[in-house]
């Protein structure tokens, strides 16, 4: 509806513009937006006083100028200047119920739109380490990157969701270390487990499904340098586990470690792919780090840094110039070993998602990798990519409360909650609700207690209450013999009371609050509009009865609920949460 009044303004505009002789560097958009005050009518525009500073005429005549090229329209019935100059539109209430017959006609698709038509985004997001079981920390970035996508591919984007598996590099090498010490301790060997290696459950059920599998196959025969190197005293423990890794790479040898780290990977990951599908996320990729190599992206990058004349190198390492695209230092991409690093992977990981076809490279990340931007997209310009190719979302961290005490978390300690301990008991609704309820840079207190509770302060629980409202109506409804009379729409004219206009406005909002989640990246937006439209829903339930006798008023009412049941249900898909028809 609103793009319709737009429409309208445009098309006056265009009239005044042919009539002044306007250039093409007017600024013509009305830029219609909700009034704060229903008094003050339903929509306003200051376009008058944004062409005031152009024309040098006062705001106000143009304002009425403008006023007598707007077209005859059903849709409005009045339009007043206010103020210095704000064109004020207040609609009729015929404008309203044609929406209410858009969103049942429109049924799941109402409120889509095609405002990203063409663009293809790959959506990266959670891509955890594969060390441990998911926390909850990584379950905000799974409803939120969702959620991101539910609200991009509904506004017409082209949407592809990927899981960048860190499957190479140093915590591989811890996890398996901290494996294979739990499988010999399994054996029977008394060998002391380092404080600061991987410390939870799933590291001995990952080592007895070794045992139980395959056996032997790790056992050392001469144990003595680990057990040495174990139980010396050492005041760096970052180097002990090093030295660990080293040892362990050398007493199985490399074949036997790399297949001990396959284990180890498959178990965290298979977990983390039935927690994530169990939550609703289903990444269409899970994408190797291996395959950075194996399939040459990371050669195919320096190559084009290097043809760009990009690298440089000091003391046999090799060293990307990132300054000259604004990075505050320079970046080594390949070590004086001739080690590939972690900034090489990344560049070459953001260049072969553009080699893929992908316009927008849309990042879900830690709020600790801030300084990670600038490098990224340093790496792209360099490459001859757009660096406004990527966009980062950053999202901030999550304080768990169970009553008053604050759950500390610690990946290598074990000591921290799960995802799945998290869903297990509050839900997958309550969990994919709360994790959206605030925007994602801002820290998010999670009130165990509140996602629990079964009552109107719980707010996924009153926006859902909303909804299974509407069908307990509808099987009350029923079994008093009344029915609605879908060959003909209802009197839509009947709904004269205050509380079903609100309700009425309320509902022609969400395309607009769509559009606006999508484009700020803010699924927070759609939250907050669901919990004020069952506001207005348990309002209106609660002071009107719908089942009157009156079969036009009654059919009327029961529209309105239906349409309000639609749009509920279509906002609460978006986020991943469920609506039932029973509470």
């Amino acid at each position: 509806m609103r793009a319709q009044i737009d429409n309208l303004l445009k098309e006056a505009l265009a009239h005044f513009a042919a009539e002044r002789g306007f250039t093409d560097a007017y600024d013509l958009d009305p830029r219609l937006e909700r009034t704060r005050d229903p008094k003050h009518g339903d929509f306003t525009s200051n376009i008058a006083l944004r062409l005031s500073k152009d024309l040098g005429n006062p705001p106000r005549e143009i304002a009425t100028t403008l006023l007598a090229f707007i077209p005859k329209s059903a849709l409005i019935a009045n339009v007043q200047i206010a103020g210095p100059g704000f064109i004020n539109l207040t609609l009729t209430s015929k404008a309203y119920q044609r929406e209410l017959t858009k969103i049942l006609e429109a049924g799941s698709m109402y409120g889509c739109s095609n405002i990203g038509k063409g663009q293809r985004v790959l959506l990266e997001y959670v891509s955890a380490n594969p060390t441990g079981p998911l926390h909850v920390g990584h379950g905000r970035h799974a409803a939120y990157g969702a959620s991101l996508a539910n609200l991009l591919r509904a506004t017409g984007h082209d949407v592809h969701e990927e899981y960048y598996v860190n499957d190479a590099g140093r915590q591989m090498d811890i996890l398996t270390v901290s494996v294979w010490l739990r499988y010999l301790q399994l054996l029977g060997l008394d060998l002391r487990f380092p404080a600061n290696a991987y410390q939870g459950d799933y590291v001995r059920e990952i080592a007895q499904k070794v045992q139980t599998t395959l056996g032997e196959k790790f056992v050392i025969t001469d144990h003595t340098g680990l057990s040495k190197l174990l139980h010396a005293d050492s005041a760096d423990s970052e180097k002990l586990l090093d030295l660990l890794i080293a040892k362990a790479k050398e007493m199985l040898g490399q074949e036997k470690f790399s297949a001990l780290l396959k284990e180890a990977l498959s178990s965290v990951l298979t977990d983390i792919k039935d927690d994530l599908a169990e939550f609703g996320v289903h990444p269409q990729r899970w994408y190797s780090e291996h395959s950075l190599t194996e399939g040459g992206a990371i050669d195919r990058a320096l190559k084009r840094l290097e043809e760009q004349k990009m690298l440089d190198v000091r003391d046999g390492a090799t060293w990307f110039k990132a300054t000259e695209y604004g990075d505050e230092k320079d970046r080594v991409v390949v070590r004086a070993n001739g080690a590939k690093t972690y900034f090489a992977s990344d560049i070459a990981y953001h260049f072969e998602k553009r080699e893929r076809g992908f316009d927008l490279l849309l990042d879900v990340l830690g709020a600790d990798h801030h300084g990670y931007v600038a490098r990224v997209r340093a790496g792209l310009e360099a490459m001859s990519e757009p660096g406004d190719s990527l966009e980062v979302r950053l999202v901030q961290f999550v304080t768990l409360y169970r009553g008053r005490e604050k759950v500390q978390m610690s990946t290598r300690s074990g000591e921290y909650v799960t995802l799945r301990q998290l869903r297990t008991e509050v839900g997958n609704d309550a969990a994919r609700f709360f994790y959206v309820s605030r925007s994602n840079d801002q820290h998010l207190d999670f009130d165990l207690d509140l996602a629990k509770a079964r009552s109107n302060d719980n707010p996924v629980y009153y926006v859902q209450y909303a909804h299974a409202r509407v069908a307990s109506l509808l099987r009350k409804m029923e079994e008093e013999g009344f029915r609605v009379e879908h060959s003909d729409m209802p009197e839509l004219t009947c709904l004269t009371e205050e509380a079903e206009h609100t309700l009425l406005v309320s509902l022609s909002r969400y395309p607009e609050v769509l559009q606006l989640a999508a484009v700020n990246r803010a699924p927070q937006h759609l939250l907050q509009y669901l919990r004020g439209l069952s506001a207005n829903f348990h309002s209106y339930y609660n002071a009107h009865r719908v089942l009157v006798e009156d079969a036009k008023l009654r059919n009327a009412r029961i529209t309105l609920a239906l349409g309000t049941r639609q749009v509920l249900h279509n906002g609460l898909t978006l986020l991943g949460v469920t609506t039932p028809d029973n509470m």
